[in-house]
């Protein structure tokens, strides 16, 4: 067997360098290695926006994110996203006894084909981070083992170098989706593209797979219209697509009846998919012919959920995956990009065009930027603020310890869980989430560590598991742990201790291994100051600790989640709504007590409520108004100013008390009764309040 690098694992020993999570990258050659002077990265699309999506698509973070992952783990493996990415540079040196490619020497220009997930990778400097072309130019090396495959790069320069590396991320999809389709003598297939680099290989293969006989029809996302010109794109296109349509895949079946009536309702003879915005393998599944064939070129290009759309249709569909390295690939994809350089030259003046006007700093391709909502699994955020806790919650969540979550009611403490148990080592483990404020304190006991069987008057014969046996291996989410009792805090603070402990009724000690999460609304410390919650037993929870801000802190995510709420509830009811600016402005400007839990209160009963397809400010003031129309003590609630603005806030609630009353009476004669106020004020208020 090859040498694939068993003697540069450093942690944990007894893995392989591909799922070790970190590896020796000392420049010291061992036996049967050869060493490679890094130029070039091109990452895996996946792994590339999460960074950016997590650094605000600033070029200084980004390089200092990517820093961080290859210097925590000496290679370049994005724990989050489970991906990497390939190089390009030059062989420097050597070892004696290695067997690996034949007719390789020092100073030939090479790529490698295998991701850098297990490959030792140290980096000195990132010179340039390219966002349209998930890529980097850097400086630094890499070790490669007999079994890494490395091929002598072509002569491809400049920007040339950089479609051949990008096009060498799809090699193995792009030669078996040829395949597929010159079996099964398609004549027409749709491409779901996630940016026009990626469609142009797929575009190139599919019509060269049926030549003179194959049609192409491209689809992109209409969030992709601010950033690509259609009519430019179709020019950078020319021949290789028939037909080119922006639609939002979020809402699938509009966008399906735009593709039906352009297409004249006639179904594709297979689909690649390489969007992995949730609808689009809707729309892929409803365009393909009766045993048709869905291509997915990742398993993250929603495939699970693909087949569930085709069983729902009643549709057989033959569903591909496409993904990974394929023998001889490497020859195909440099004769498709060969084939391709004139029009990668046209497409690439445009993207580089688009670039200098800093199209790429944010928006749809990047699904980020400063002003753009960013999301962590299904936690969508904009602020800094927010950002920061987020950035913390991926950093804890690979260190397998105790964690407190502290946040007022509502701000979303069991969504940061989520964030911790997803990107943690044990997410394939069992995940138990409790809330402690519902257990009977006289069997808080037996739920959480089970009992034997006839333990008790009741008991079922069989005994019962407890939440610690349930939760083994796995992570246990205890939610209001503050309400639980001293007495029960006390045996918590055993288990923990001691991983081990007694069913009710048991004589012997049962062992587990549980990550234990909990999350409180009162901070623990205030409760150990007061008598409630054991000290130990905080000392023991408190490894690290998660602060959840209200939403009042984080302006910011109130406008992005009221949007993806709005949305949300678009696609329950099928029908779409959207905010006017006003209201988006009344919706920041109120305090929100609730947090994000009244909010999409809020926005569900605007959304039922509004006649019309737009929400305006006028809706949501006096929807606001029916519940705080008079200041009170939950208005205040989490004040943290050393003063307040007496002016400003009387002000703010005289609007919501007119907003109300005009809602209430529907005149303003009437609402002046209701307030006895004379008609004359009410209306100059009414102006002033622009109601």
């Amino acid at each position: 067997m090859k040498g694939f690098g068993l003697d540069r694992v450093l942690e944990p020993k007894g893995s392989i360098p591909v799922t070790a999570w970190k590896l020796d990258d000392s420049p010291r050659l061992l036996s049967k290695e050869l060493k490679i002077e890094v130029r070039r990265i091109d990452f895996d699309r996946g792994s590339f926006s999460q960074i950016c999506s997590i650094c605000g698509y600033d070029e200084a973070k980004i390089k200092a994110r990517i820093m961080k992952i290859v210097n925590e783990r000496h290679k370049l493996h994005n724990p989050y996203t489970e991906s990497s990415g390939l190089l390009a540079g030059t062989i420097s040196e050597i070892s004696p006894d290695f067997a690996g490619l034949e007719g390789l020497n020092v100073g030939d220009e090479v790529i490698c084909l295998t991701p850098l997930a297990g490959l030792p990778l140290h980096l000195d400097e990132i010179e340039e981070v390219d966002i349209a072309y998930s890529q980097i130019s850097c400086r630094g090396y890499a070790i490669c083992f007999e079994s890494v495959q490395l091929v002598k790069q072509e002569e491809f320069c400049g920007a040339e170098s950089k479609f051949l590396l990008r096009a060498l991320e799809e090699e193995g999809s792009l030669e078996n989706i040829a395949a597929e389709l010159r079996r099964m003598k398609a004549e027409k297939v749709l491409i779901i593209g996630t940016n026009p680099l990626d469609a142009m290989f797929y575009a190139r293969a599919a019509l060269d797979s049926n030549p003179g006989r194959m049609t192409n029809v491209l689809v992109m996302d209409s969030s992709y219209e601010h950033i690509y010109d259609k009519e430019a794109l179709r020019s950078a296109f020319g021949t290789l697509v028939s037909r080119m349509y922006f639609v939002d895949l979020s809402t699938p079946m509009e966008a399906l009846e735009t593709l039906l009536a352009g297409e004249k309702r006639e179904p594709v003879d297979a689909v690649i998919n390489l969007e992995s915005i949730k609808g689009s393998e809707t729309v892929a599944n409803c365009l393909v012919r009766e045993k048709g064939m869905v291509c997915y070129t990742g398993m993250n290009n929603n495939y699970v959920q693909g087949l569930l759309v085709a069983d729902c249709f009643g549709k057989e569909v033959l569903h591909y995956t496409l993904d990974g390295y394929e023998k001889g690939a490497y020859a195909f994809t440099v004769s498709l990009v060969r084939s391709l350089l004139s029009d990668l030259q046209k497409l690439d003046g445009y993207i580089q065009q688009a670039r200098a006007e800093n199209v790429f700093s944010g928006g749809a391709l990047s699904e980020g930027g400063e002003n753009a909502a960013r999301r962590i699994d299904d936690f969508i955020y904009m602020s800094p603020l927010t950002a920061q806790m987020v950035e913390e919650a991926l950093n804890i969540a690979k260190y397998d310890c105790n964690v407190i979550i502290q946040g007022e009611t509502g701000v979303g403490k069991e969504k940061v869980f989520n964030i911790l148990h997803q990107n943690s080592s044990r997410r394939s483990k069992p995940c138990i989430k409790i809330n402690c404020a519902t257990i009977q304190e006289s069997l808080a006991e037996s739920e959480f560590f089970g009992y034997e069987s006839g333990s008790f008057t009741g008991a079922h014969s069989e005994g019962k598991e407890g939440y610690f046996e349930l939760a083994n291996n796995g992570t246990l989410f205890l939610d209001e742990i503050g309400s639980l009792s001293l007495a029960m805090q006390s045996k918590l603070l055993r288990v923990l201790q001691e991983n081990s402990y007694y069913r009710v009724g048991g004589t012997r000690p049962r062992h587990v291994n549980v990550r234990v999460i909990c999350a409180s609304n009162v901070p623990l410390k205030k409760l150990v100051s007061e008598g409630a919650f054991r000290e130990d037993l905080y000392y023991r929870l408190n490894i690290c600790m998660i602060n959840v801000p209200p939403l009042r802190s984080r302006k910011e995510d109130i406008l992005c989640l009221a949007q993806a709420f709005l949305s949300g509830y678009g696609e329950k009811y099928g029908l779409k709504k959207e905010f006017a600016p006003d209201a988006l402005e009344e919706l920041a400007a109120y305090r929100w007590p609730g947090n994000v839990r009244e909010l999409e209160n809020v926005i569900h009963r605007l959304y039922i409520s509004a006649r019309e397809t737009v929400i305006d400010g006028m809706a949501v003031a006096m929807l606001l108004s029916e519940s705080s129309y008079e200041l009170d003590a939950q208005d205040l609630r989490g004040e943290t100013a050393e003063k307040l603005d007496f002016n400003a806030i009387m002000d703010k609630q005289e609007k919501r008390l007119i907003a109300y009353a005009l809602k209430k009476c529907g005149t303003t004669r009437a609402a002046a009764d209701f307030l006895s106020l004379p008609q004359a004020t009410l209306a100059r208020k009414k102006i002033k309040h622009e109601l």
